[in-house]
């Protein structure tokens, strides 16, 4: 069968490197689960790698029917593996009884959406190896006080321990894609739940980052309604801190909002 086309409103890049797919399948912690989710395999790339270790309880999930097609044909040991449709859709916790590590060379066009997915089912994804986006993935690595350190950073760093492992020029792909790739791993940490209202700590995250050229007191104006907290933490900005600050940050906020009732 003739090689798939890449298409571009699904984002496909298609790695040709054999080193670095090699290497980015062996990127797994020891700890990792064998029951293995690829995303949007393609051609198999990294599947190949993934399927010479006999121990890995390999599934792949791909929205490209061309691409199903094609793995069918030359991957015949995936038989009732393959799940055709898309990852953001797939009911994760029905279809997975146990812990599955998460692999891909995620199309970038929703890879933010990929990392969410996996935030909402960190209990049964503890790990993730994934190639996005140069400047995703040094985000989601970033620490605070940097320029790039966001939402995405902290909400993950909240559950997960993140390392940026290298980085993937633009030549090895095809179609070669405009920028560099990094590619990263997490590991989920031992945080099972905040000592915080969950809901709310998402929403001072988010809501502070939206505006983070200003100080927490003014970006939260509309968490804190009418309040004027004095309180030191409240004259920073958001990049200035750390997941147990915005732990420490929600809490007091929950602190005000009851005493002002």
């Amino acid at each position: 069968m003739e090689k798939v086309r890449a298409k571009k409103h699904l984002g496909q890049h298609f790695l040709k490197d054999q080193n670095i797919a090699r290497k980015i399948s062996e990127s797994f912690s020891p700890m990792a689960p064998k029951m293995i989710l690829e995303i949007g395999p393609g051609m198999g790339i990294l599947t190949q790698y993934l399927l010479e270790n006999p121990t890995n309880n390999l599934h792949v999930v791909e929205i490209d029917r061309e691409s199903v097609a094609y793995l069918e044909k030359n991957f015949p040991q995936l038989a009732d593996k393959i799940i055709q449709g898309d990852f953001l859709k797939l009911p994760l916790d029905k279809l997975f009884q146990e812990p599955i590590a998460i692999i891909g060379n995620f199309p970038f066009n929703i890879s933010s959406q990929i990392l969410f997915k996996i935030l909402e089912h960190r209990d049964l994804v503890p790990e993730m190896v994934g190639m996005f986006q140069k400047e995703v993935a040094e985000r989601i690595a970033a620490k605070p006080g940097s320029k790039t350190y966001g939402i995405t950073s902290v909400l993950l760093q909240t559950f997960y321990t993140i390392e940026y492992l290298f980085t993937v020029n633009e030549q090895v792909f095809d179609p070669p894609p405009k920028v560099k790739s990094g590619v990263i791993r997490i590991v989920r940490n031992q945080v099972s739940h905040l000592p915080c209202d969950e809901k709310l700590y998402f929403r001072v995250i988010k809501t502070g980052f939206n505006q983070r050229r200003k100080t927490l007191s003014n970006s939260l104006k509309s968490i804190l309604l009418n309040l004027k907290p004095e309180q030191e933490i409240f004259r920073k900005r958001p990049e200035q801190l750390g997941v147990q600050e915005f732990i420490e940050l929600t809490q007091l906020i929950e602190k005000l909002l009851k005493e002002a009732k």
